[in-house]
């Protein structure tokens, strides 16, 4: 069973799932944009049955009591600290780390700066930060595909994705492959007041300085799709040179950016055996590739 609290941190108060008992290992889950923490649903559901407790936060700008109206307080920095900080108000000093798109991205910056709390680490679509960073200077199709960052930070990017009840970000989700169903639910967190400011805010607070994060020393699975819209080839593959401890990579055949909406099914049985080491061994230095179908 999930069940929903609010937890109060950094004067900011976050919406959370959890499912599981509070003895068990701990998995955390980070969404991405422009989802919410009900795209986990699924994994949660997995996860837990399979006696782990796992915790789904809704993330800075996404939870209604965590909306903070300046620009500057959606730096990753405070983002990546939120997530610790509430890690450390459950009493969970070690978790397994899981994030997809933006979320990704903050669970890069986790276990690079905080690895002693790291048990696992799982990403799904997002690149290691440096090898986003590499292909955005050295593949044009790169570029291209991540053009929304840019036009996020353009002087009308509110008044632009708010449109006909932000049917910009519902057509983006609808066509890489997220049911109407559960695309409703995260743009109807999106229209409310404050939520798809702070939302884009994290594009707008952010920039290309991945280049300078640490390679990560922690078992880590990487999933991503072939069809994914923002995210070519050139940087998935990249990511391995970036990861010193044992590594899978996982590109799944037909798959779009939102994998874990499309392929949720799929997605639990890769986390639940990268979690819980039931997968093949892998030696730090040694790389899998293998080929899915969703």
């Amino acid at each position: 069973m999930i069940e929903t609290r609010c937890i109060r941190l950094n004067g900011l108060e976050f919406t959370i799932d959890i499912a599981g008992e509070a003895n068990e290992p701990t998995v955390l889950l980070l969404h991405g944009f422009p989802e919410s923490r009900y795209m986990w649903h699924p994994q949660m559901e997995a996860l837990s049955a399979a006696g782990f407790r796992v915790i789904a936060p809704d993330q800075r700008g996404y939870s209604t009591g965590a909306r903070p109206e300046e620009q500057d307080s959606y730096r990753v920095e405070l983002i990546v600290q939120d997530a610790v900080d509430l890690m450390r108000a459950l009493d969970v000093p070690k978790f397994h780390l899981v994030g997809h798109d933006w979320g990704g991205q903050i669970a890069w910056l986790i276990a690079a700066g905080h690895p002693e709390k790291i048990r696992t680490l799982s990403i799904l679509s997002r690149p290691h930060p440096a090898a986003f960073a590499r292909a955005m200077a050295e593949d044009p199709e790169q570029a291209e595909r991540s053009r929304h960052h840019r036009s996020f930070r353009e002087p009308d990017a509110y008044s632009t994705m708010r449109v006909d009840g932000l049917r910009p970000l519902r057509e983006a989700l609808e066509t890489q492959h997220v049911p109407p169903e559960i695309a409703a639910v995260h743009i109807a967190k999106l229209a409310e007041p404050g939520g798809l400011e702070g939302a884009m805010n994290w594009y707008r607070a952010s920039g290309f300085t991945g280049a300078a994060t640490r390679p990560i020393d922690l078992s880590t699975l990487y999933v991503w799709g072939t069809e994914d819209s923002t995210v070519g080839r050139y940087a998935a593959e990249l990511t391995s040179r970036y990861v010193t401890g044992p590594f899978r990579f996982v590109p799944v055949e037909g798959a779009g950016h939102f994998i874990v909406d499309q392929c949720p099914d799929m997605v639990s049985d890769l986390l639940l055996a990268h979690i819980s080491g039931t997968d093949r061994p892998l030696d730090a230095g040694r790389r899998v590739s293998e080929n899915l179908a969703p």
